[in-house]
């Protein structure tokens, strides 16, 4: 499937909605960071991504790993657009043996490829399924979105000198670098800056690009399909709560309820 920029720039405020919708009013949902990753999964599912939501494991697809589990209601709203499950299933979120919890679980919902949310453990396994498709000669790629909090954790960097070791050409990752953690600014409680320098001198090819812009989004994982004998980071420079004017750079929405003129606010933003 491919979309045109226009047509991405359209999904992608749809699956904000989308996020709305599950969220609702009254219950806690991690808006902010679902939000902030909407074009680029937009662009993956939409545009880049070898996938068939009628056959979800399809043994030739491209796999995508959401390090970042709690985010997982972008990753639904993708998922529901495509025809994974019903569409109904998003006003079910996180209800006693629902499809769709609050985080990724491969064993419920069509589509998922690990269980993810125990922060820093997606990219190991990330880089486990890169190195196998690698083994079987497979050309499948493999996607992976990490957040710029969970990166203090060490795992992350022990995946990360072991996919340049292994030269894991075939796994890209994007860092969601909206610069807030559920209790406020990174730079504030555990700064991991410098980006670009540290996954450079780890070995990885680096891209910089603004997240929320289609255009950015599409060449630089064209220019990284280029290259060969190295993982690839995207730093994506992205805003927290995005698309929603009340809740943008606002660390309360990283996991926060929406009043009901909330609610109303942001959908009628969406929606136009």
């Amino acid at each position: 499937m491919k979309m045109t920029v226009a047509e991405l720039e359209k999904m992608a405020a749809t699956l904000r909605l989308n996020i709305v919708k599950m969220v609702g009013v009254g219950q806690k949902g991690h808006l902010g960071g679902s939000c902030s990753l909407s074009e680029i999964v937009s662009v993956l599912y939409f545009s880049k991504m070898r996938h068939n939501p009628d056959n979800p494991k399809w043994e030739d697809r491209d796999r995508f790993i959401l390090s970042k589990g709690h985010a997982a209601l972008i990753q639904y709203a993708a998922l529901a657009e495509l025809g994974y499950f019903p569409k109904e299933e998003i006003y079910n979120i996180k209800k006693l043996g629902a499809m769709l919890q609050g985080h990724p679980d491969m064993k419920t919902t069509p589509g998922i490829e690990g269980n993810t949310g125990s922060l820093g453990q997606g990219l190991s396994m990330a880089c486990g399924m890169a190195a196998g498709l690698k083994i079987d000669k497979k050309d499948s790629k493999v996607y992976c979105i990490i957040g710029d909090g969970e990166i203090a954790e060490g795992q992350i960097w022990e995946a990360a000198l072991s996919a340049a070791w292994y030269k894991l050409d075939n796994l890209y990752v994007f860092l969601d670098c909206n610069k807030l953690m559920a209790t406020g600014p990174i730079t504030d409680r555990y700064d991991t800056n410098p980006h670009i320098d540290k996954w450079k001198a780890f070995g990885w090819h680096v891209s910089d690009i603004d997240g929320h812009n289609i255009k950015e989004i599409t060449e630089a994982l064209d220019e990284a399909e280029k290259l060969s004998d190295k993982p690839k980071i995207i730093i994506a420079r992205t805003v927290k709560g995005r698309g929603i004017s009340f809740a943008e750079n606002v660390a309360a929405f990283h996991n926060g309820e929406l009043t009901k003129e909330e609610y109303e606010k942001a959908c009628a933003e969406l929606e136009n």
